[in-house]
């Protein structure tokens, strides 16, 4: 597959990820029902799978080694904190306070793993400032 085909679906995938995150989390916390339906349990994991097959990909295609390379291992770390704070956010067992206070946590952590990609410096949002 062509690197640049490959990019565009990843950075789809980082689109449609995160608005899937906020569509769920704004309807989690108005007590919308839908969010307990197959569908909204089942989209998210097929469109994160595709994102996690297309990170791989593009690594594999520019030879990324994530122990080489400090801004990917950045990447890794951040998405396995926004992956956390996502399942204490949507999480309805929990009190509507920790799960906003973890919902805005993990989008602040989303934007950190943008500004990393878009910036190749593991600093990422402070490397802005």
């Amino acid at each position: 597959m062509d690197y640049f085909a490959l990019k565009l679906i990843h950075q789809s995938a980082v689109t449609l990820s995160i608005a899937g995150f906020i569509a769920r989390g704004a309807a989690s916390l108005s007590g919308a029902a839908w969010v307990r339906g197959r569908a909204a349990r089942t989209l998210p994991h097929i469109v994160d799978t595709v994102l996690l097959a297309s990170a791989i990909m593009l690594a594999w295609m520019l030879r990324l080694n994530p122990l080489a390379t400090p801004w990917l291992a950045a990447k890794i770390v951040g998405l396995l904190l926004y992956i956390a704070l996502g399942m204490v956010a949507l999480k309805p067992a929990r009190p509507r306070g920790v799960r906003l206070a973890a919902g805005a946590a993990a989008l602040l952590v989303f934007a950190q793993i943008v500004a990393t990609a878009l910036t190749k410096n593991p600093l990422g949002l402070l490397a802005l400032v």
